[in-house]
C-alpha cells in the first residue's frame, strides 16, 4: 500500500484517479480548494480530504507530508470558461508550485496529468506520437500552450532530481463528468442544439481507462517519459452518429466544410468579446476542422490497453446524466 496525494481530486479525471487508487488498496489524500464542490467524489469512501490550492505553496507542502506518490491532476481544463491569465497561472505556476513542494516533501514519484493537446500536430496529417513537439502558435490554443509549458517545468524538476512521469490524455469522456466538459455533447445533441457536423476528428478515451493509466504510470512508467492516453480515433461525424443513436435523436445532417471553420471561429470570438454566452471558444471551432488523431501504442504497450469501448463509455455517460437529473 502506498500513500498518495491527488490534486484536482474533485474534478472529472481527479475523482476517478482517487477511486482507482482506493480500489487498488492505496491510501489516498484528496486535495481540494475550500470552495470546490465534492459531488464528483460522491460514493468514494475511505479517502482523506485536505484543503489546499496549487497557488498556495504552504498548503501543498502540508498536504504532501508522508506521501510517496503525487498525482498532479489539478488544472484549468474548461479553458473556454476561464481567463487566459488564470489559465496560465494555474496550469504553469501551479504546476511549478506542486513540483517544488514534492521535492521538499521527498515524494518518491509524481505523475503529471498533461494533455494530448500539448503534443505537436504532424504536417503530413498522420497521428502524432510522443516525439512530436508542440508546434502551434501560443495564441492559437492557449490551453495546449499552457500544458506544454507545464511539461517543461516537469522536465526541469526531473533534472533537479524529482522522479516524474507525464500522461497526455486525449479527449476524455465517461460517467461522472459533473462539470459537463466533453460529455456536454450528449446534452447538446439531446436538446437539438447541434445543427451541423465539423469536418475533423479526435482521439477519445474513457475516464476510467485514463485513471487506470495514471496508476500504471506510477507503478511502471519510465521517468521523464510522455504517454499519450487514447482508445479510438473518430471523426466528428461518426462520434455524433453514435451519440445520436444513444440519446434517440437524428444526427446532424449538415456537414461543415473545412474552409468555414476559421470564419465560424472568428464569429464566436467576436460574440464572446461582446459578452455573449457561448459554450465554446473560437479556437475549439477552428481546431474542429482538423483530424487531431494520436498514436497511443507506447502507452498501450507500457501501461496497458484501454478496456472500455467508446460506445459503452458514451452510454454510461448518458445513463449517469439521466440518473443525476442533468438529462
Amino acid at each position: 500500500m502506498v500513500k498518495a496525494l491527488v490534486t484536482g481530486a474533485t474534478g472529472f479525471v481527479g475523482s476517478q484517479v482517487v477511486r482507482t487508487l482506493l480500489k487498488a488498496g492505496h491510501e489516498v489524500r484528496a486535495l481540494r480548494r475550500s470552495r470546490s464542490a465534492t459531488a464528483a467524489l460522491d460514493g468514494a469512501d475511505g479517502y482523506e480530504p485536505v484543503v489546499g490550492d496549487v497557488l498556495d505553496p504552504a498548503s501543498l507542502r502540508a498536504a504532501m507530508q508522508g506521501c510517496e506518490w503525487v498525482f498532479h491532476v489539478a488544472a484549468v481544463s474548461d479553458y473556454w470558461r476561464q481567463s487566459i491569465q488564470q489559465l496560465y497561472r494555474i496550469n504553469v505556476e501551479g504546476t511549478r508550485n506542486v513540483l517544488h513542494a514534492a521535492r521538499q516533501a521527498g515524494v518518491r514519484r509524481l505523475v503529471f496529468t498533461s494533455s494530448a493537446a500539448a503534443i505537436g500536430i504532424r504536417p503530413d496529417g498522420f497521428p502524432a506520437d510522443e516525439a512530436v513537439t508542440f508546434n502551434q502558435p501560443p495564441g492559437a490554443f492557449p490551453y495546449a500552450h499552457s500544458k506544454f509549458l507545464a511539461e517543461i517545468e516537469v522536465l526541469k524538476a526531473v533534472t533537479a532530481g524529482l522522479d516524474c512521469v507525464i500522461v497526455n490524455p486525449a479527449v476524455v469522456i465517461g460517467p461522472g463528468d459533473v462539470y459537463q466538459g466533453s460529455g456536454s455533447l450528449l446534452i447538446e445533441m439531446k436538446k437539438g442544439r447541434v445543427p451541423a457536423v465539423p469536418p475533423g476528428g479526435v482521439t477519445l478515451i474513457d475516464v476510467r481507462d485514463v485513471a487506470a493509466a495514471h496508476l500504471a504510470a506510477a507503478e511502471r512508467g519510465r521517468v521523464a517519459e510522455r504517454y499519450i492516453l487514447g482508445a479510438l480515433d473518430l471523426s466528428y461525424r461518426a462520434w455524433m452518429a453514435v451519440i445520436a443513436d444513444i440519446v434517440g435523436v437524428r444526427p446532424p445532417f449538415v456537414r461543415l466544410p473545412e474552409v468555414a471553420m476559421p470564419v465560424l471561429g472568428a464569429a464566436v470570438d467576436i460574440a464572446r468579446a461582446m459578452g455573449a454566452s457561448v459554450p465554446l471558444d473560437g479556437n475549439q471551432l477552428r481546431l474542429s476542422g482538423r483530424r487531431l488523431y494520436f498514436d497511443c501504442q507506447k502507452a498501450w504497450k507500457e501501461l496497458g490497453e484501454p478496456q472500455v469501448g467508446i460506445r459503452e463509455s458514451l452510454m454510461d455517460t448518458y445513463d449517469w446524466y439521466r440518473a443525476h437529473g442533468i438529462l
